[in-house]
């Protein structure tokens, strides 16, 4: 009789496709946990390496004795469980590197009382949690990072300017790897730490940013915090090969009381000081031109290219917006496009832009443009109707595109006006009053001012009421009876000041803090 296979084959061909489901269904579970969930496994995931119960992993500065990770609550708070397992990112040479990093910044800040060990701490915008990892591993035990993305069991999801946890949490927060400087919402990140920080606690950042400008705009961020101590040392990577430290501590304020620095006063009558530092910026600008240039229309024009942006100088990051206002903006391809927008260093920033003109001949030109507001009013000392004035000099040929040009003047003085050109009747508004309200000592205000004269009514006012401080940087045209271009020998009638008084004007804002340039 033939021997029968076919019940043998049968059963081979059975446990084949078994097997073959059983890999099937593993690497389905993997791509879920690894692709679609994009982090480690947690407890209740299936995982292919599991952690013993005596496991220790060896980190930069010492041994991990005690499993480290926690899980946490939907409220974000810990929970002790023990985990079983280490995702394969904290044996990498980069994630041991950075624990050993800061592992020694750490210990540093216990030694100096600034950390303990039983201080429930915080460190924001951390994606892979090394430094968690290492608060851990020297016996920082209830401590627990963020990020946008979670990466459990050390980080759980949220970000620096909208935080998953109660009013006044943590006793130390640590903000590392320039993580306030490249947020797009610095003032909210500033608040929200504030918010979940307990007071008393304590504050660590560190940031690329060295200058004194940055440093002071990042203490005003933390406007209810005081200043611990601050110090630069080498990062550990090519991201941040510097480091500058800032350690602050959160205090209650009286409220309107602000943060007291160092201020000077200026030659003008004002109520508004500015601090001292940014003296030092005013030093390192272009010089004034001290002689009334022969031919203004080239020597002004060609003093653009010497001219040292204060961004350029500065970082500008810790600013909560970015604003530029063009006084006098005349048409939308005038300075906004041809200079604004092409040529200040803006440092990646998107800047708010306001455009103030009068002169309706150029508002068309301002519909349907993003990120542009336009005023169609005056720049003045108070609200009220004007008269304003096109004239042209000798020798100019008036066209649509020329205007724009014009003065202005209050009603009640229109009638003595010896003004040979178009008069329109416009609305004036008061522009320090405005803006006050817009914009403030916390953002960083980008302004140029070509109002055909009324600089000297709207610098005194701008003093006389503080919004010069406001104003980080200042292009400003100063208009006097310059020579004429088409007649050798001959000055404007346009204007009655001279050049002697537009300089003591440029004199006097460099004095008093501002940093102004001249523009044409």
């Amino acid at each position: 009789m033939e021997p029968s296979w076919g019940k043998p084959n049968l059963l081979r061909n059975a446990l084949v496709r078994l097997f073959l489901l059983c890999v099937f269904i593993i690497a389905l579970r993997f791509a879920y946990v690894v692709t679609i969930r994009g982090e480690s496994c947690d407890i209740g995931d299936f995982c292919f390496f599991s952690l013993p119960e005596n496991f220790t992993l060896v980190a930069g500065t010492g041994q991990l004795s005690k499993a480290s990770s926690l899980t946490f609550t939907s409220s974000g708070e810990p929970s002790a469980s023990i985990p079983k397992k280490v995702p394969d990112l904290w044996s990498a040479n980069g994630f041991q590197k950075a624990v050993g990093f800061y592992s020694s910044v750490f210990q540093d800040l216990i030694s100096d009382s600034v950390l303990s060990l039983s201080s429930k701490t915080l460190c924001v915008e951390t994606p892979t949690g090394a430094d968690v990892f290492a608060l851990k591993e020297l016996g920082v035990e209830d401590s627990v990072g963020i990020a946008k993305k979670g990466f459990k069991p050390l980080v759980v999801s949220g970000q620096g300017f909208e935080q998953p946890f109660e009013d006044e949490s943590f006793d130390f927060v640590f903000c590392g790897g320039g993580v306030v400087e490249k947020s797009l919402r610095p003032g909210d990140f500033a608040e929200e730490i504030t918010r979940t920080m307990k007071p008393e606690g304590f504050l660590v950042t560190h940031t690329t940013a060295n200058d004194t400008y940055s440093f002071e705009s990042f203490l005003d961020l933390f406007h209810s915090f005081k200043l611990v101590k601050s110090k630069d040392f080498p990062g550990f990577d090519s991201d941040m090969p510097f480091i500058r430290e800032i350690v602050m501590q959160k205090v209650y304020v009286n409220a309107g009381s602000g943060r007291l620095v160092e201020k000077v006063g200026g030659d003008l009558d004002n109520k508004c000081s500015v601090a001292t530092y940014k003296l030092d910026l005013i030093r390192k600008a272009e010089p004034l031109i001290e002689e009334e240039p022969k031919k203004p229309w080239i020597t002004l024009k060609k003093n653009i290219q010497n001219i040292k942006y204060l961004s350029s100088m500065a970082d500008i990051s810790f600013k909560t917006k970015y604003v530029y206002v063009d006084v006098g903006a005349r048409g939308y391809g005038s300075s906004i496009v041809s200079w604004f927008k092409k040529q200040y260093p803006k440092q990646n920033k998107s800047f708010q832009i306001y455009a103030i003109e009068a002169d309706r001949t150029f508002h068309d030109e301002y519909k349907n443009k993003k990120g542009v507001t336009l005023l169609p009013y005056a720049a003045w000392v108070r609200n009220e109707s004007l008269f304003f004035e096109i004239n042209e000099d000798p020798g100019r040929k008036k066209v649509g595109k020329g205007r724009g040009m014009g003065r202005i003047q209050p009603t009640q003085s229109s009638g003595s006006s010896s003004s040979s050109g178009d008069v329109d009747e416009i609305q004036g508004f008061d522009f320090s009053n405005w803006l006050k309200n817009t914009v403030s000592e916390k953002d960083y205000v980008v302004m140029k001012m070509d109002v055909e004269g009324t600089e000297f009514d709207l610098i005194p006012m701008l003093f006389e009421t503080g919004a010069i401080c406001l104003i980080d940087e200042l292009f400003l045209e100063c208009h006097y009876n310059r020579w004429q271009k088409c007649c050798p020998g001959e000055r404007t009638p346009k204007y009655q000041k001279t050049y002697g008084q537009c300089l003591e004007l440029f004199t006097s804002l460099r004095k008093s803090g501002v940093l102004v340039h001249q523009w044409w």
